[in-house]
């Protein structure tokens, strides 16, 4: 009766040794589990970790107010009056160069400069159309035309036409000569001065309209074609008295002669 095995010899003993050495092996087990997950938390909530930056809560940006400032008034500055253009005049005094612009014609440029009525004329003279080496130089006097660019010599304001030279009395009849219509002129006009005819110059430059002559257009005159009529002064027709007619009478006035001191007239 006295020799039954002990509780920790049996079976059962043992089992319950084996139980609660699993038992402490569990729980070590969980608060290393625990201790890790601890660790790994606070490492995770560490500045710049990935679980802080979500969770972070902004910082409110402090509102600054500002300091008033002394605000001074600043003194409106005069308006500046703008400059009068001044249109440009040439006083010149003798005859000066000039670069055609895009959109002149001769008429333009002499209003433009104040030029004067001859201005037409004189820019013909003081541009003659000739050819060169280098192709054509002046201005045309049939179309008178003038092209951006091109650099013409002009008259000064008033300048006079030069005086035109006399014509050689011993010139062949048929002789031709170029001239300039100046303002004023007429076919008839000009048919006298060469002792020409209307017809004759007519013909010479393919005139269809003798009163569409223009300042500046260039004529070829044969001359000497008449001979020159000379003008007669204007001479008093005599009056025949007859019957009713009324003669003038002559009216005298005595003069009074001072009578000299002496005595002596």
């Amino acid at each position: 009766m006295n020799n039954r095995p002990s509780l920790s010899s049996s079976p059962m003993g043992s089992l319950r040794k084996r139980r609660g050495r699993n038992n402490t092996v569990f729980i070590a087990a969980g608060v290393l589990v625990l201790v890790g997950l601890g660790v790994l938390i606070y490492w995770l909530f560490q500045p710049g970790r990935p679980l802080s930056n979500l969770i972070a809560t902004e910082t409110p940006t402090p509102t600054i107010t500002p300091s008033p400032t002394n605000t001074s008034t600043a003194t409106p500055s005069p308006t500046e009056t703008p400059t009068a253009t001044i249109t440009f005049t040439p006083t010149f005094s003798g005859p000066f160069t000039y670069t055609v612009q895009d959109g002149d014609y001769l008429q333009l440029i002499v209003e433009r400069f104040a030029l004067g009525d001859n201005a037409i004329e004189l820019i013909l003279i003081l541009n003659p159309y000739n050819l060169t080496e280098d192709g054509f130089i002046g201005v045309d006097p049939t179309t008178q035309i003038v092209v951006p660019g091109q650099v013409i010599l002009l008259p000064y304001p008033g300048m006079p036409l030069p005086t035109a030279t006399p014509l050689p009395p011993d010139l062949r009849p048929g002789t031709l000569i170029e001239y300039i219509v100046k303002a004023g002129d007429s076919l008839g006009g000009i048919a006298n001065l060469f002792n020409s005819t209307i017809e004759a110059i007519s013909t010479e430059n393919s005139i269809t309209d003798p009163n569409a002559l223009f300042v500046g257009q260039l004529l070829r005159i044969p001359v000497n074609l008449v001979t020159p009529t000379a003008t007669r002064p204007p001479t008093s027709t005599p009056i025949t008295p007859g019957p009713g007619t009324v003669l003038p009478t002559a009216t005298f006035t005595p003069i009074n002669v001072p009578t000299n001191p002496s005595g002596t007239p």
